[in-house]
C-alpha cells in the first residue's frame, strides 16, 4: 500500500468506529428526556427508574464517543493536510459552529444533569436533559453541513491564485439541498438505532423476569420501555424510508455515477431494475455480473420517481468525465472516475437489508405485547439482543456507500445548477505530501489498537450495567421531595 491507501484506511476505520457511538447518542438522548418527562408529569417511579437506567448507558456511550471523535480532528492535519488547505475556509465554519453552538451546550448541560439530580428543581433538571438532546441533534446538523458541502459544493468559489476554495455565502452552505436531505435521514436512522436499543434491552429483561416469575416488574417497568422503543422504531422507520427516497433522487441529480454504481449499471438504460441478488465478478467490470433476483423498473423509480426513466451507465459517465476533467495517472492514462463497484453495490443493499432487523423486532413486539401482555418466549429476548446490532450495521453500510461512492472525489464536482462549478478535488490530491508510508502505517496501527481498547471498555461497561437492570426502587432525588430532616447533600456524581 502507498500513503494514500493507508490514509484512506485510517480515516475510514476511525470515522466508521466513531459514528457507532454518535448515532446512539443522537437518538438515545431524546428518548431518555422523554422518559424523564413522563416521570415529572406523572410522578410514576418506574419512569424515574428507566431514566436512571438508560441514562447511565447514555453517559457511557457519550464518553466513548467524545474520546473517539478527537482523533478525527488530528487526521485532517496529519494525513489530509492538502485537503484541509483546500477546504479549510469553508469546512472550518460549520465545524466551529458545531463546537460553539452545540458541543459546548451539550457538555455543559450534561454535567448539570449528572450532578444536579438533588440540587436543581425537577423542571430545571428536566430542561437540562432536553438541552442535551437538542444540542446533540444540532451538532449533527453542523457536521452534516460540512460533509454535504463535500458531496455538493455551494456558497464558495475557487481561488486560482491560492489554489483554495473560499466561502462566499455561509447561508448557502447551511441550506445546501444535500444537508436538508441528509439531516432528516441521519436523525431518523439515529432514532431507529436508539429505539431498537431500548426495545431490545427491555424485551430481553421482560422475558427474563417473566420466566423467573416476576411478572409485575416485567409488566410495570420493562413493557413500557418496550413500547417507547417500539414507537421510536415505527416512527423513525417510516422517516428513514421517506427521507432515503428523497436522498436517492437527489443523489441521481448530483452524483449520477454513484447511482449507476449502486446497481453496477454499465450502459445507459431505461426502465432499470433493482437487483436484490447478483452473482459474478464486481471488480469494476459490471459486464460480468448477472442479476438473479430483481424488481423491474425499481432503480429508475428510486432515482426519478418514474419506472421507465433513463439512467446513465458507468461506462458512459466515465467517458464524459474523462473529457471534462482530464485527470491522468503517472503513466498518462485517464484515471477511473468510478468507485469500487463491489463496495457500492453491496453497501447499498446491506444498508437496506440490515434495517429489516429493527422491523422484525417491531413486528414481534407489536404482537407479543398487545393488550397489556408480557411474554416468556425466549426467542423474543434473543431477537431483542440480536436486533440491537442491525441498525448500527445498516448505518455503517450506508456511510461506506455514501463516502466510497463519491470516489475518486473528496470534494465532488457539481454540474448541477444548484451547485457551484469549478470547486472540486480528487482524493489523491488531498492526502498529505510530507508523512511517508511508515508514519501513516504507525499511526493507523496506534489508532486501531487504541480503538480496540476503547471497544473492549465500552462493551464491558455497557454489558455490566445492562445485566444489572433497572434499580429495584428509586427515591425522588429532587429538592422538592427533600424533608426538613434530610441533610444538605454535597454535589455528587449521580451514578
Amino acid at each position: 500500500m502507498d500513503a494514500l491507501d493507508l490514509a484512506r484506511w485510517q480515516f475510514g476505520v476511525t470515522t466508521v468506529y466513531h459514528f457507532i457511538f454518535v448515532q446512539l447518542t443522537i437518538g438515545l438522548a431524546p428518548l431518555v428526556a422523554i422518559m424523564q418527562t413522563a416521570w415529572v408529569r406523572t410522578g410514576n417511579e418506574r419512569w424515574l427508574r428507566l431514566t436512571k437506567f438508560f441514562g447511565k448507558l447514555l453517559l457511557i456511550n457519550f464518553a466513548i464517543g467524545v474520546a473517539t471523535g478527537i482523533v478525527q480532528e488530528f487526521q485532517f492535519g496529519m494525513a489530509w493536510s492538502e485537503y484541509s488547505r483546500f477546504v479549510g475556509d469553508v469546512f472550518g465554519a460549520p465545524l466551529a459552529m458545531e463546537a460553539l453552538a452545540a458541543f459546548f451546550v451539550e457538555s455543559t448541560f450534561l454535567g448539570l444533569w449528572i450532578f444536579g439530580w438533588d440540587k436543581l428543581p425537577k423542571k430545571i433538571h428536566l430542561a437540562c436533559i432536553w438541552a442535551v438532546a437538542i444540542a446533540t441533534n444540532l451538532s449533527a446538523f453542523f457536521i452534516l453541513a460540512a460533509n454535504s458541502w463535500m458531496q455538493h459544493p455551494v456558497g464558495a468559489v475557487f481561488n486560482e491564485e491560492t489554489g483554495r476554495a473560499e466561502m462566499k455565502d455561509i447561508g448557502a452552505v447551511l441550506t445546501n439541498p444535500t444537508v436538508l436531505a441528509a439531516f432528516p435521514h441521519t436523525i431518523s436512522a439515529a432514532f431507529l438505532t436508539a429505539g431498537t436499543f431500548v426495545a431490545g434491552i427491555a424485551a430481553w429483561w421482560m422475558v427474563r423476569l417473566v420466566r423467573r416469575g416476576d411478572v409485575a416488574t416485567a409488566r410495570n417497568v420493562y413493557r413500557p420501555a418496550v413500547i417507547v422503543g417500539l414507537v421510536a422504531i415505527i416512527v423513525s422507520g417510516a422517516g428513514v424510508a421517506i427521507t432515503g427516497d428523497q436522498q436517492a433522487k437527489l443523489m441521481f441529480e448530483q452524483q449520477p455515477m454513484k447511482m449507476a454504481s449502486a446497481e453496477a449499471l454499465c450502459t445507459t438504460s431505461s426502465h432499470v431494475s433493482f437487483s436484490i441478488l447478483a452473482i459474478g465478478n464486481l471488480s469494476n467490470d459490471c459486464d460480468n455480473v448477472k442479476h438473479v433476483i430483481e424488481i423491474p423498473g425499481m432503480l429508475s423509480f428510486l432515482a426519478t420517481g418514474h419506472f421507465d426513466s433513463t439512467l446513465q451507465g458507468v461506462d458512459d459517465l466515465q467517458a464524459q468525465y474523462e473529457q471534462k476533467f482530464g485527470y491522468t495517472d503517472e503513466n498518462g492514462n485517464p484515471i477511473s472516475y468510478q468507485p469500487d463497484l463491489t463496495v457500492t453495490y453491496w453497501g447499498f443493499r446491506l444498508m437496506i437489508g440490515f434495517g429489516l432487523g429493527s422491523a422484525a423486532l417491531a413486528v414481534a413486539a407489536l404482537w407479543l405485547t398487545r393488550k397489556g401482555r408480557v411474554t416468556d418466549k425466549k426467542w423474543f429476548g434473543t431477537l431483542g439482543i440480536a436486533a440491537i446490532a442491525t441498525p448500527f450495521l445498516a448505518s455503517s453500510a450506508g456511510w461506506v456507500f455514501t463516502e466510497m461512492g463519491r470516489q475518486p472525489w473528496v470534494v465532488a464536482p457539481n454540474p448541477n445548477p444548484s451547485g457551484v462549478d469549478g470547486v472540486w478535488l480528487i482524493t489523491a490530491r488531498g492526502v498529505s505530501t510530507v508523512p511517508g508510508v511508515s508514519s501513516i502505517a504507525i499511526s493507523l496501527a496506534a489508532f486501531t489498537l487504541l480503538y480496540g481498547v476503547l471497544a473492549v471498555a465500552w462493551y464491558r461497561l455497557m454489558h455490566r450495567y445492562t445485566v444489572e437492570g433497572v434499580a429495584a426502587s428509586e427515591k425522588d432525588p429532587s429538592p422538592e421531595a427533600r424533608t426538613d430532616d434530610d441533610a444538605d447533600a454535597p454535589l455528587s456524581f449521580a451514578y
